[in-house]
């Protein structure tokens, strides 16, 4: 599958942060709503408690040598650090706003109770500089998770981070693992796109923005990044000859779809947003942005190969990281070398994959289908659903226990990674929470049991999108 062909039809070892620093959890301004929803849900704690604190603050991060630019950040960090913890385990997590504007934070696909989703003016008010929330909930299921602001255009500024939850026992056995960070970096203060182009959306582009072809907006990054680090300084991940090593590859971007490939190895694609699939071996797939996928690579072709994340929309050079063997001769050439995945051999397509899980939904018939036209990005600077831009779009009200089934087509020619919080669902034969909704006319569908109560953000993960109005909610009392 070429670029052009994805355009038109296709569906598609950072370190653990610090435990320690006991709070209050009566901070929590709906403790006794919060506990109420666990009780719906039937989720139970079966590991410890962690007390950890996360402040965010503004600060310089250096994504390259010499390369440092002022930026918002979780703990100083930059991409935040990674919340590591088994599954089951309880998380208390006081964040503190050292910043000069409201925040919050999202945990990005796992299925928390409702006054925990993080979503401004939809789940709790905002944390105000100054102030501070706390946040409460059981780690499950196991997965690879993201935690990033859901204020504005916050995302872009650098307020993201991995969140892992580990299994109790994997389908798959690997001997080591690394998260792998996706991001386009921004050098300032991100700024919603078109809001200078004169009324005439991607085609004539205005300060604050660059666009690839018509209608097609994407902001002037400074560059795509792994871990942080540009393509001119990339992260090293070792190996040895005979390891089997799990890659775990997120994308928090704000508005980047990447092909992902490593010179020199396949991938045998273990999950999709943190569900177990069976392993299908690929040698690229592209990620769209909320989206993870872990992989697995059988490193037994010694050497320093690269790890290479192409974007798909707009021109940036492609995001690069190194796969080492620590038993390799350190003259190989290979890791200046293209990838052959990038250009020819297997791409993964969303139906080469079957769940390990049961899904939640049962039965062809789905008791509430819900359509949506997805469009925007020519003679308005609004993104929209059904022609409604949110926050002035109708409110998809819904039962408990329903099986609702959306369908949606693409009149745009952008991508559209679509995101529903609270919720896993069923899209072809997998489990995810972010579907890709291709350009020119594509089309995607999935369906979901309503089985999680509350008010549900339900968006395109690109963030301008969101921002400039492709959002609904979803609403259901318990």
């Amino acid at each position: 599958m070429n670029r052009r062909k994805f355009l038109n039809s296709a569906v598609g070892g950072i370190s653990a942060i610090g435990l320690a620093g006991c709070q209050d959890r009566r901070s929590i301004g709906e403790a006794d709503r919060e506990r109420s929803d666990y009780a719906r849900r039937n989720v139970k704690q079966t590991g410890p408690t962690h007390e950890i604190n996360i402040t965010a603050a503004t600060g310089e991060v250096e994504v390259g040598p010499g390369r440092i630019y002022k930026s918002w950040l979780y703990n100083g960090q930059f991409p935040g650090p990674e919340i590591r913890v088994r599954e089951g385990d309880r998380l208390h997590i006081q964040v503190v706003n050292r910043l000069p504007a409201e925040t919050t934070i999202h945990w990005h696909g796992i299925p928390v109770p409702n006054p925990m989703d993080g979503v401004a003016g939809l789940t709790q008010q905002p944390i105000a500089p100054g102030g501070s929330f706390t946040y409460d909930f059981v780690a499950t299921p196991a997965g690879s998770y993201l935690y990033h602001s859901h204020v504005g255009l916050q995302l872009d500024r650098g307020l993201i981070a991995p969140l892992i939850v580990e299994e109790k026992n994997t389908h798959v056995s690997y001997d080591r693992e690394y998260s792998v960070v996706l991001d386009d970096f921004l050098s300032g203060e991100p700024q919603p796109l078109g809001a200078n182009s004169s009324g005439m959306g991607g085609m004539m582009p205005g300060r604050g923005m660059m666009c690839g072809m018509m209608g097609r907006q994407v902001p002037p990054y400074e560059g795509l990044l792994i871990n942080g680090r540009l393509p001119d300084d990339p992260p090293a991940f070792r190996t040895k000859t005979g390891d089997r090593v799990r890659f775990r590859f997120l994308n928090p971007s704000g508005a980047t779809t990447y092909r992902v490939a490593i010179g020199g190895h396949r991938m045998a694609i273990t999950h999709t947003d943190g569900r177990p699939v069976r392993p299908f071996t690929v040698d690229s797939f592209y990620i769209g942005m909320g989206e993870r996928y872990d992989v697995i690579v059988q490193c037994s072709n010694a050497g320093r190969w690269a790890i290479v994340a192409a974007t798909v929309e707009g021109g940036s050079p492609p995001a690069r990281a190194l796969l080492d063997y620590v038993d390799a001769a350190r003259s190989l050439p290979s890791s200046e070398l293209t990838p052959e995945g990038l250009e020819r051999g297997r791409v993964l397509e969303l139906s080469d994959l079957e769940s390990q899980e049961e899904s939640a939904v049962s039965g062809e018939n789905p008791d509430r289908t819900i359509d949506m036209v997805l469009s925007g990005g020519m003679m308005s600077p609004a993104w929209t659903i059904n022609g409604q831009a949110y926050p002035d779009a109708d409110l998809i009200e819904i039962r408990e226990g329903e099986h609702v089934r959306v369908r949606m087509v693409n009149h745009s020619m952008m991508i559209h990674p679509m995101h529903l919080h609270g919720h896993f669902f069923q899209v072809q034969k997998v489990l995810k929470d972010t579907v890709i909704v291709p350009p020119h006319m594509g089309r995607a569908s999935f369906d979901f049991k309503a089985d999680n109560p509350g008010r549900w953000f339900f968006h395109c993960h690109n963030v301008y999108h969101m921002e400039s109005g492709m959002a609904r909610e979803f609403r259901y009392p318990g």
